[in-house]
């Protein structure tokens, strides 16, 4: 029998799987066939940062859909929480919000799940999950041994960690441990954005709450909703050079934006690349870039995964053709 897989992905795509299981509980592996778990396979979390290039898809794809919140510490200062891979993320936010525990606000309103935060090392606004992340639980699929990955042992870097690379689909999150403020809330409110618009609200002393709903309303003003129009959020990760090279380039584009990362190396908005390269104005087969970000790939109408596939790659073969910047994609490729 084969699965529609179109409302399991935020770009609305088309793909079909004859081999789609759903996971409730870790225990849920163990009743696997083992020559089912033997195979190569496919981690599916929220399904908001995949492309599904395939039409169809043999690999067992593992649907995680594991609940539950749980607090299993506490300190005076501190509150240490227990959630299951499968728990909406933005929904975590908000719990946290409505329970004033701090540590997350920044990252409101990035869809996807629990269990894919630590995957990708979200981020947004100054701060990424790895500032919060104690652990993360989960079990090897093949071999069915279970694990506990201290923050160290996730290898976490800008927008990567070790389930991204070493074991991608080899490791099923199950379950990811934080480490959140009840009071003294470390504030971060100097990203440029979000300092205006407190501003403009006359806003002095921000509070968790404030900050959360500052970011929801630039997130809301700058990024599609994927229910309306298929979009799995920025496709590419801002890349990095050194400033040497950055040099030279601004001696060609002396309006370039850059965010400094250390002495050594400049982050460039990918946006900007792609806007100077002329993305704004070109679609391709039900395809562009968004209108008001161009770092998100939308799906116009009926577009296939490989006409987004291709549309992406005549932006990477745009960018380093006229910036000799290759662009690296966020979303997986599947």
């Amino acid at each position: 029998m084969k699965h529609s897989l179109k409302d399991l992905n935020s770009f609305g795509v088309e793909s079909y799987s004859s081999n789609l299981y759903y996971i409730n509980s870790i225990e849920d592996f163990s009743n696997l066939d083992s020559h089912i778990r033997e195979k190569e396979t496919i981690i599916l979390g929220g399904g908001t940062n995949i492309l599904l290039k395939s039409k169809i898809i043999e690999k067992p794809i593992f649907k995680i859909q594991i609940q539950g919140i749980e607090i299993y510490n506490e300190t005076e200062n501190e509150v240490y929480v227990s959630v299951g891979a499968g728990v909406n993320w933005d929904q975590f936010v908000w719990w946290c919000l409505d329970n004033n525990f701090g540590g997350i606000e920044n990252l409101v309103s990035i869809p996807g799940n629990v269990g894919s935060a630590p995957i990708q090392n979200i981020g947004a606004y100054g701060r990424e999950v790895k500032d919060v992340v104690v652990s993360c639980e989960g079990v090897f699929i093949k071999n069915l041994q279970k694990k506990t990955f201290t923050n160290s042992d996730c290898n976490f870097t800008y927008r990567s960690s070790i389930f991204k690379n070493k074991l991608k689909n080899l490791f099923a999150i199950t379950k990811v441990n934080f480490v959140l403020t009840k009071n003294n809330h470390l504030i971060f409110s100097d990203y440029g954005s979000v300092k205006s618009a407190l501003n403009n609200s006359n806003i002095i002393n921000p509070s968790i709450n404030d900050i959360a709903n500052v970011i929801k309303e630039i997130r809301e003003s700058k990024l599609p909703d994927y229910k309306v129009i298929g979009n799995a959020g920025s496709f590419f990760k801002n890349p990095i050079i050194n400033k040497e090279r950055f040099e030279k380039l601004k001696f060609d584009y002396k309006d370039i934006p850059y965010f400094n990362i250390n002495k050594k190396e400049v982050k460039i908005p990918a946006a900007w690349l792609i806007e100077t390269c002329g993305f704004k104005k070109i679609k391709y087969k039900n395809v562009s870039v968004h209108n008001n970000q161009s770092l998100v790939i939308v799906n116009l109408g009926k577009a296939t995964g490989i006409d987004i596939y291709k549309f992406s790659q005549k932006i990477k073969e745009s960018v380093v053709k006229k910036f000799d910047i290759l662009l690296e994609e966020e979303v997986n490729i599947i």
